[in-house]
C-alpha cells in the first residue's frame, strides 16, 4: 500500500517508518537519492543535518517541519523545500518527506537582489559626484567662474548618465513586460537596416570610425516590432562604434538563409562586425547579463549603462530569434541577430 501511495505523489517523496528506517521512495525520489536507500536508517541515507532534524521532529513529537535540502545535478546546485509530516502506518507513526524544487524562486530572488544592488551602485557614483560638486560650488568655488563652469559641465555629464540609466531601465521593463507576446506586423528589415546605418553615421564620423554596409538585399519582410528592431540595430551599431575604437571599421550586413538549423525556418541574419581589439571569449556568455561589463571603467567613460545588450537579448527573444556573439583578442567582434522570416517570405 505504501508503494502505490508514494508512486501517486508527483514530486520526490520518502516514507520513513517508526523504526527510523526508510520504507520506500517514489520514482522521482529514486532519481534524486538513488534506489539503495530502502531499508537503511534515514540518518545514514540522507545525512544533511537540517533534514535529519525535521524528520526527527516528526517521529518524536509528530510536528510538521520544513527545511531546505541542497543537491547537485549536472554541476548545478538545486535547492529543495523539504516538508516532513506525520503519517499513520501499521507499525506506528512514520514520516512522509516530500521535496519541492524551489531553485527557480531562489534564483529569481537572487536576481532581484543583484538587480537592486547594481542599480544602487550605478546611481550612487553620479549622485555622490553631484552632491560633492554642489557643496563645492556653495563654498570654495562660489566666486570662481572657471571652476564653476568646469564643475557644472561635469555635473551635466553625471546627470545625463543617470538619465540614460533610467531610460534604459524603463526600456528594459517595457521589453520584458511584452516579451511573451510575439509581434506579427510586417517589417522591411532591409529598409530598417539602411535607415539605422544612415542615422548612426554622424556618430561614426565623430568617433573617426568608418561605418559601411557590406550587403543589403532588396525589401525583406520579417514579422516584428519596427521600433524595437530599430533599438536592437542602434544598440549594436553604437556599441561597435564605441568599442571598436578610433580608426576602426564597422561593417553591417544582412543576409538570408532558406532554413536556419536552430529556428528550423527561413531566417534573416543581421551582422554588425567591428575591427577593434575584440575580447576574450570567456566574457561572451555573460555579455547579455544586466550591468555586466568587460571593462567597467571604459564602459562608464563612454556613457554605457550596462543594459544595452540585455535589452537586445529580450527584444530578440520576443521576436523568437536568437543572437550569436563571436570575438577574440585582436580580431574584433561580430554580433549576429537571426530573425525568423514571415510566412510570405518562406515560399
Amino acid at each position: 500500500m505504501e508503494s502505490s501511495f508514494l508512486d501517486a505523489v508527483p514530486i520526490p517523496a520518502i516514507l520513513v517508518g517508526p523504526d527510523e528506517r526508510i520504507v520506500g521512495l517514489n520514482p522521482p525520489a529514486q532519481r534524486l537519492f538513488g534506489v539503495t536507500l530502502t531499508g537503511r536508517t534515514y540518518i545514514t541515507g540522507l545525512r544533511q543535518p537540517a533534514l535529519l532534524d525535521a524528520i526527527e521532529s516528526v517521529l518524536r513529537i509528530g510536528r510538521i517541519s520544513e527545511t531546505t535540502y541542497v543537491s547537485t545535478e549536472a554541476s548545478r546546485e538545486v535547492t529543495w523545500r523539504a516538508s516532513a509530516a506525520p503519517v499513520r502506518l501499521p507499525a506506528g507513526q512514520g514520516a512522509l518527506v516530500s521535496f519541492l524544487d524551489i531553485t527557480p524562486m531562489r534564483e529569481a530572488d537572487q536576481m532581484r537582489r543583484d538587480f537592486v544592488a547594481n542599480v544602487s551602485h550605478e546611481l550612487r557614483t553620479p549622485l555622490t559626484a553631484l552632491l560633492g560638486f554642489i557643496e563645492t560650488l556653495r563654498g570654495a568655488a562660489r566666486e570662481d567662474p572657471v571652476a564653476r563652469d568646469r564643475f557644472l559641465a561635469i555635473m551635466e555629464g553625471e546627470a545625463e548618465r543617470m538619465n540614460r540609466l533610467v531610460k534604459d531601465l524603463l526600456s528594459l521593463s517595457r521589453v520584458e513586460e511584452a516579451e511573451r507576446v510575439r509581434p506579427t506586423d510586417p517589417v522591411d528589415i532591409a529598409g530598417l537596416v539602411s535607415s539605422v546605418v544612415l542615422m548612426m553615421n554622424p556618430m561614426a564620423v565623430a568617433q573617426d570610425v568608418e561605418l559601411t554596409v557590406d550587403s543589403i538585399p532588396g525589401p525583406l519582410e520579417v514579422p516584428g516590432d519596427a521600433d524595437q528592431l530599430m533599438q536592437v540595430l542602434s544598440n549594436l551599431i553604437e556599441n561597435a562604434i564605441k568599442y571598436g575604437g578610433r580608426g576602426s571599421q564597422v561593417i553591417v550586413s544582412l543576409s538570408t538563409l532558406e532554413e536556419d538549423p536552430v529556428l528550423r525556418a527561413p531566417a534573416a541574419t543581421i551582422r554588425v562586425r567591428d575591427t577593434g581589439e575584440g575580447m576574450d571569449p570567456v566574457h561572451i556568455p555573460r555579455l547579455t547579463e544586466r550591468f555586466y561589463r568587460v571593462d567597467s571603467h571604459r564602459s562608464r567613460e563612454m556613457g554605457g549603462t550596462g543594459l544595452g545588450l540585455a535589452i537586445v537579448k529580450h527584444i530578440v527573444n520576443r521576436h523568437r530569434g536568437r543572437m550569436r556573439i563571436e570575438s577574440a583578442p585582436g580580431q574584433g567582434s561580430t554580433f549576429s541577430v537571426i530573425l525568423p522570416m514571415s510566412a510570405a517570405q518562406r515560399g
